[in-house]
């Protein structure tokens, strides 16, 4: 045959094929986002062929969901901290504790020394005299009274003037209750309630301002608590009273505890969040700094859980997922999650049980989320 005449014969026969080739690249996938079609109603519909990439679900009530692990330490509560200065300005003159000393109460912490000390107790044993003469002559005035040789107006001044020195003697005696015993110009700070020494700010021969920095710091070791640290974007899932499992590793130690409340501070390079604890028993001997793991358990009843896949996150921080309705068509839904674990995650708002939702294949129906959950 001819050369000239194959090639020509050659094109004619794969000008078909080509025709196909060409036709087939124009039909549209239909799982393609041009394929989705968007009701009336509001809704989204997908083509039959496409049903079989997606899978629906009921939302179903799981048990208890424990999250992931957190950091978290032991630590005094505020009101387990005791701060004891000098109500004079003074002269340190014995250091009784040391830092890490278990002290009762009662027991002397430092003697110091001030001239402002017999001042006060002079003012104290005149206050003392002066406070028995008033209620003496009340006395008198007031048998004197009852005998109908006295007057009124002599009783009612002897009262004013008792009245008077039983303030005064209130307080001078106000002014000596945290100096306890002592002679001449020197007296005792004693510890208030038992505890630990946590600090020691005194030395002998130190000087002291009246009101000043505390000079020693006692903590209960029976009022304790866990700070656990938090993502600043897990935050909304945790509320006061939630469950929590705590491990102390250097006591070996486990025990239960309880969310009691929130920071308001998130620090500016972990983006975490201190969230406080109470232990629901009595705890182990531990001691504050301790670090801890934390691992919360939301404890709602029947709390509505999730594959974590069925949850897609758009525009940064909105989770949705895709809600199947009664007519069979698809619609996204706004939703507050909560822990997620082994896969799964509750939903703290935005579903009921029993709803319909794409637990595979979601981004199928929604191009503009920006990953899964």
């Amino acid at each position: 045959m001819d050369q000239k005449l194959f090639l020509p014969r050659l094109l004619i026969a794969g000008i078909p094929l080509i025709i196909l080739l060409l036709g087939g690249c124009d039909q549209q996938d239909d799982t393609s986002p041009a394929s989705i079609q968007h009701t009336q109603s509001g809704g989204l519909t997908l083509p039959s062929s496409s049903l079989q990439y997606i899978e629906v679900a009921s939302v179903g009530a799981g048990g208890s969901l424990q999250g992931s692990l957190l950091p978290g330490r032991i630590a005094f509560r505020p009101q387990a901290i005791t701060n004891i200065g000098s109500p004079l300005t003074a002269r340190v003159v014995t250091v009784d504790v040391r830092p890490g000393q278990p002290v009762k109460t009662g027991q002397a912490l430092l003697t110091l020394q001030s001239a402002e000390m017999a001042a006060a107790r002079s003012s104290f044993e005149q206050a003392q005299a002066k406070s028995a003469a008033a209620e003496d002559l009340l006395r008198r005035q007031t048998e004197m009274m009852a005998r109908g040789v006295g007057l009124e107006v002599d009783r009612f001044q002897a009262e004013t003037a008792a009245n008077e020195a039983r303030a005064e003697l209130a307080r001078a005696r106000r002014a000596l209750s945290y100096l306890d015993e002592g002679e001449g110009d020197r007296f005792t700070l004693r510890a208030p309630s038992n505890g630990i020494v946590l600090a020691l700010r005194a030395s002998v021969g130190s000087m002291v301002a009246a009101g000043g920095d505390a000079l020693v710091e006692i903590g209960d070791p029976t009022r304790l608590w866990i700070v656990a640290d938090v993502p600043e974007d897990d935050v909304a899932s945790i509320q006061v009273g939630m469950r929590a499992e705590i491990r102390v590793p250097a006591a070996d130690a486990s025990f239960a505890a309880s969310v009691d409340g929130f920071g308001r501070i998130v620090d500016s390079e972990q983006r975490r969040l201190p969230v406080y604890l109470v232990p629901q028993s009595r705890l182990p001997v531990l001691t504050p700094g301790m670090q801890a793991e934390v691992r919360l358990t939301s404890s709602r009843q029947g709390a509505l859980t999730l594959p974590v896949s069925a949850v897609l996150i758009k525009d940064g921080s909105r989770r949705v997922v895709m809600v199947q309705r009664a007519d069979g068509q698809f619609e996204a839904r706004d939703v507050r999650t909560g822990i997620a674990r082994e896969g799964r995650v509750t939903i703290l708002q935005g579903l009921q049980p029993g709803d319909k939702v794409v637990v595979r294949g979601a981004l199928l129906l929604d191009s503009a989320a920006e990953q899964l959950l």
